[in-house]
């Protein structure tokens, strides 16, 4: 009798002893995002911000530190020893953009008697651009003279264009830099406006003349994005670069301009679509990050002929940023499905790394991770497809499991090991669900083909890559078949309203959230025209456009509503003027004149994402709510707050 009290105690113990979290939304948005500065001058230190949400205040809190090269605590700091970048490299002049007023198109600029109208008048297209209407003021480029450290005087070197540097909407400083010599400034812009702005992505960059007051148009004749210059010492001025005008996901390569003749340096490599890049510290090669096979990796180039270049990481992560160099060490940024961004070194000769910022160490230290796992499905045309699979913590496979189909954005964007504070795997898998990503066509990162395969198809071959995914990880015994939904936004949003109408019962649920629901009111009232032209072949009434017709018959979601048969959770941002809120309002209400069990989350003040703590958190709530009455985890101890 004593040895059975003993052994029950002894198994009541066991089980009661402290257990690592499962992942939730409230840890999620204690985790500090750390974003790298740079490399002092002396090569000694990497200075790093972290950014933390406070969800109570709303609001986020921003610190910066120091931490040496070689390893130890970051150390809080409050002045940032990394030069100014925007200040000449004589210390002569300054750089800074502000807004300059050049179109009057408000009221109250019309009209200056009635100042408080706010009524716009407008007489071409291009009135809202992400979140904001046009008013008619446009970020411009000025040129200081530093006296005694403080500008002194200052030159708009953009003059009187309607035209923006940064370019809207996710231009930063980066847009406008110094030649070595001080002399000149480069800078990027769009040089249209209206309707000629909406349906062109041929930005260029422009070379302007400090002693002359003169401006030179570097990249003209070259029809694409042309877009983040920067020098090296020996003046070569490298940019990456998209060959087609309008079409805003084309191959993105790195372009070197020298001497007056422009060298590709990564046009002979198929799978190459460049992300991001930095000049090695002596100027002789350049080092960048783009996808490759379901990951970003970290890549070397020379800058001289023969344009040799290499793969320096690997693994199942990404590099996000490359912070700066300190002789053989760069220092980079770092995510993978179970860890936001930290710094880590990088041994350039053989791509070793250490992590050097341990920003969120202890929060891990108690959350459980996932299992991700590399997944090939043959597809409908008999290609290979990366899929990538997450599996919830602890995870049994003599046991079922509800699981999600997660349908990427974009639509050309790279699914990768990528950590989202929103879209976020290792909460998704913590919460009981085995999550299904795959890498279906209109991805960068598979070689060009794949790439491209989605524009003018948006509903073929990607459905039915989807498809192939639930349906090849459904073979699995652990695989509930009952209890599959669906997920997703933007072009994921788009997807989810696609497959409502042609899963043939596969899913039990769908969440969309900025998805294009209609494409005849999306074409008459999204912002940037070259993506509905380019992708779906031109405008709804151009009836001898074959492929603008099949678009909007055979790949509008509006078409097969009457197939709608499945519970649908509407998420809509009221400024999203990429996907327009009449997206949302319309799913939601034919969803509901249909009797279906359908939710709308409206977020009033959000755009095309969610970037409020507490809007995020009820985001978070509600996408699980919505999981949990309409394929609950059963007899799941996960997390739900």
């Amino acid at each position: 009798m004593k040895r059975s009290i003993f052994l029950s105690l002894a198994c009541f113990f066991t089980l009661h002893l402290p257990a690592q979290n499962l992942m939730t939304p409230e840890m999620l948005w204690k985790l500090g995002r750390v974003s790298g500065l740079g490399v002092t001058k002396d090569g000694k230190s990497v200075v790093y911000s972290v950014s933390t949400p406070d969800v109570d205040a709303n609001k986020s809190t921003h610190k910066m530190y120091s931490v040496p090269l070689s390893g130890g605590a970051g150390i809080e700091i409050t002045t940032n020893p990394i030069p100014d970048k925007n200040i000449s490299p004589d210390g002569k002049y300054m750089l800074s953009n502000k807004e300059v007023k050049v179109k009057k198109i408000t009221g109250q600029d019309r009209y200056p008697d009635l100042s408080k109208s706010n009524a716009y008048v407008y007489d071409d297209i291009a009135i809202r651009h992400w979140d904001t209407w046009e008013e008619g003021a446009f970020d411009h480029v000025f040129v200081s003279t530093l006296t005694n450290g403080k500008p002194a005087s200052e030159v708009d070197i953009m003059k009187d264009e309607p035209y923006d540097c940064p370019q809207k909407p996710f231009g930063g400083d980066e847009d406008y830099i110094w030649n070595p010599d001080s002399r000149a400034v480069v800078y990027c812009t769009k040089p249209k406006f209206g309707k000629e702005y909406a349906v062109s992505t041929n930005t260029d960059l422009f070379l302007y003349d400090i002693d002359k007051k003169t401006t030179v148009n570097l990249t003209a004749g070259r029809l694409g994005y042309d877009i983040n210059p920067s020098y090296n010492a020996k003046q070569q001025l490298a940019f990456l670069s998209m060959r087609r005008d309008g079409y805003e996901s084309d191959k993105q390569d790195l372009v070197i301009l020298d001497g007056g003749k422009f060298n590709n340096l990564t046009a002979t490599h198929d799978e190459i679509h460049v992300e991001g890049y930095s000049w090695s510290a002596d100027g002789t090669k350049l080092y960048f990050w783009a996808p490759i096979d379901g990951t970003q990796q970290l890549f070397e180039v020379n800058a001289s002929s023969p344009y040799t270049m290499r793969q320096v990481t690997k693994g199942d992560f990404d590099i996000t940023g490359i912070v700066g160099q300190s002789g053989n060490t760069l220092v980079v940024s770092r995510t993978d499905m179970n860890h936001a961004a930290e710094l880590y070194t990088v041994n350039i000769p053989d791509g070793a790394m250490k992590q050097l910022t341990h920003v969120n160490d202890e929060m891990y230290k108690n959350i459980s991770m996932v299992k991700t796992e590399r997944r090939w499905v043959k597809t409908t045309d008999g290609k290979q497809m990366l899929v990538w699979v997450i599996y919830p913590p602890n995870f049994d496979p003599s046991k079922k499991y509800p699981t999600l189909l997660y349908c990427q954005g974009g639509p050309q964007s790279a699914l990768t090991q990528f950590y989202s504070f929103r879209w976020n795997f290792q909460l998704m898998a913590s919460n009981g669900y085995i999550v299904v990503a795959p890498n279906r066509r209109g991805m960068p990162g598979h070689g060009t083909a794949w790439n491209e395969e989605i524009s003018k198809d948006h509903g073929g071959h990607a459905m039915k890559d989807y498809l192939s995914a639930i349906d090849d990880i459904s073979k699995e015994s652990y695989v509930d078949k009952d209890r599959r939904g669906c997920v997703g936004a933007s072009y994921g949003g788009y997807s989810a309203y696609m497959l409502a109408g042609i899963h043939d019962g596969r899913f039990k649920t769908f969440i969309a959230h900025d998805g294009i629901f209609d494409m005849r009111s999306m074409y008459g009232t999204t912002e940037e025209m070259w993506f509905v032209d380019w992708d779906w072949g031109g405008p709804y009434w151009d009836k001898s456009n074959k492929a603008a017709q099949k678009t909007y018959k055979k790949f509008n979601p509006i078409n097969y509503v009457d197939k709608w048969d499945t519970p649908i959770m509407i998420v809509q941002g009221g400024k999203d003027y990429r996907v327009p809120i009449e997206q949302g309002l319309e799913a939601f209400q034919a969803a509901k004149l249909r009797g279906l069990n359908a939710r709308l989350l409206y977020l009033p003040e959000e755009n095309h994402w969610v970037l409020s703590a507490q809007n995020a958190m009820v985001w978070q709530r509600e996408f699980y709510k919505w999981l949990d009455e309409t394929m609950p985890v059963k007899g799941s101890t996960a997390p739900r707050s």
